[in-house]
């Protein structure tokens, strides 16, 4: 079993650095989405889960935020330190794995998380990994604004993300809002809120 759990690691691993290799990402419009849009007011603090070329964190530094994004491919963090040097905004960026946010250096507490489908090709054995890494750097009432691809949008037995299985990982915190995206297959924009009474606490 651990040994499938590393291969589904990889696997993802090595998909997205060939999406890289071959040019653009399908999901690296350099649009910043309306989503995220409507909550830039007021600024906070916020981490950005597979941060892709920068573009959304970019765009949140300039409006005020403390920013820090990660992404597990090393081209796409080159990418987007050039682009962040390149708009003055001031962004840390880092190099790592979602899942794996005690071992970078991160540690909140945030007020925004912001996922443009990273959750949604995660492996199932890390997705628990990654909603207690948010969770322990989350603010009392942070956001999490996700968006992601329906089981049904690919043949592979591990990618897409409902909002029953959000419902059941993320404890401590409430599923606010699904909208439906305007993709030609199932996606899914989600707001979930933790719960104003909790607290982060410092992983480290």
């Amino acid at each position: 079993m651990k040994e499938e759990a590393m291969e589904q690691e990889e696997a993802v691993r090595r998909a997205l650095e060939d999406y890289y290799r071959a040019g653009k990402p399908p999901w690296d419009t350099g649009v910043t989405p309306p989503e995220l849009v409507a909550l830039v007011e007021p600024p906070g603090r916020a981490l950005e889960l597979g941060c892709g070329t920068g573009t959304n964190a970019v765009y949140l530094a300039r409006h005020g935020w403390e920013v820090v994004a990660v992404d597990l491919i090393g081209e796409a963090v080159e990418q987007a330190r050039a682009k962040a040097a390149a708009s003055g905004a001031a962004v840390r960026l880092l190099r790592g794995d979602a899942t794996r946010l005690d071992e970078l250096d991160a540690p909140g507490p945030y007020d925004l998380f912001f996922d443009l489908s990273c959750y949604c090709g995660i492996p199932p054995h890390r997705r628990d990994a990654y909603a207690a890494g948010l969770t322990r750097r989350a603010a009392p009432g942070a956001r999490l604004l996700m968006f992601g691809y329906g089981p049904e949008a690919f043949d592979d037995p591990i990618s897409g993300v409902t909002a029953d299985e959000l419902r059941a990982r993320f404890t401590g915190w409430d599923l606010a809002d699904v909208t439906p995206g305007t993709n030609p297959v199932p996606t899914f924009w989600f707001t979930l809120r933790r719960h104003p009474e909790e607290s982060a606490r410092d992983p480290r």
